[in-house]
């Protein structure tokens, strides 16, 4: 088994798993099903295809700069009803966001698979952002070193330069850290199975919750 490493930065991400059309609600963390079409996107494959290979990798997220939630208040004109015959003049609707964070994204599978992802990331087919179309990277997602072939999932996440900035002040001692686990006590509902519009599935999936130190190495830009 081996690891691969992603970079999650931007002034803005959003990573909803429970949204409804007036209320478009962000995670405090990468989803995997946002984090899956992503990983998509940098293949090439559409909505229609099987991801069964990408949901089965074991995903993990270090959350090393924790996002300010932000919310954005929108009215959109001229909306079909679900009828698909009349048209509702105004719809509001609220969309929340994260703001300046920054997460390290670790998924643990076969070596092979992970080699083609990290090629894929490097440079990708699609355009790539962070939960919403209008929210791209700020900086690369692929990482120089990110495919890791000796440690564990949680080593990796452990061990890999902090990625927030040398002048950030007071950065945090501790890091959240949060790694797929059978017995895990946190529950999303964000694997998924299909994302065919016409059927699209996510099952549950379960979290196990801890903190790190934080590595006292910081990432350099390249």
């Amino acid at each position: 088994m081996a690891v691969l490493l992603l970079r999650l930065a931007a002034p803005m991400q959003s990573w909803g798993t429970q949204s409804h059309f007036s209320v478009r609600e962000t995670g405090l963390e990468p989803s995997k099903s946002g984090v899956i079409g992503l990983l998509c996107a940098a293949l090439g494959r559409p909505r229609t295809a099987a991801v069964d290979d990408l949901a089965a990798l074991r995903m993990g997220v270090r959350v090393d700069r924790e996002g300010k939630v932000m919310r954005d208040y929108h009215i959109a004109q001229q909306v079909l009803k679900a009828d698909g015959k009349s048209v509702k003049e105004t719809e509001p609707s609220s969309r929340y966001y994260l703001a300046d964070a920054v997460f390290l994204v670790g998924l643990e599978g076969e070596e092979a698979l992970l080699h083609r992802l990290y090629e894929a990331l490097r440079a990708p087919v699609w355009p790539l952002y962070l939960g919403r179309k209008a929210f791209v990277p700020a900086r690369p997602v692929w990482l120089q070193d990110g495919l890791r072939t000796d440690e564990s999932l949680e080593e990796a996440l452990r061990s890999y330069p902090w990625l927030g900035s040398a002048w950030q002040k007071n950065p945090p001692e501790r890091l959240r850290l949060m790694i797929e686990e059978q017995d895990g006590y946190e529950i999303r509902r964000d694997h998924p199975v299909s994302f065919d519009p016409l059927r699209r599935r996510y099952l549950l999936r379960r979290l196990r919750v801890t903190f790190v130190p934080r590595p006292h190495v910081v990432l350099e830009e390249v």
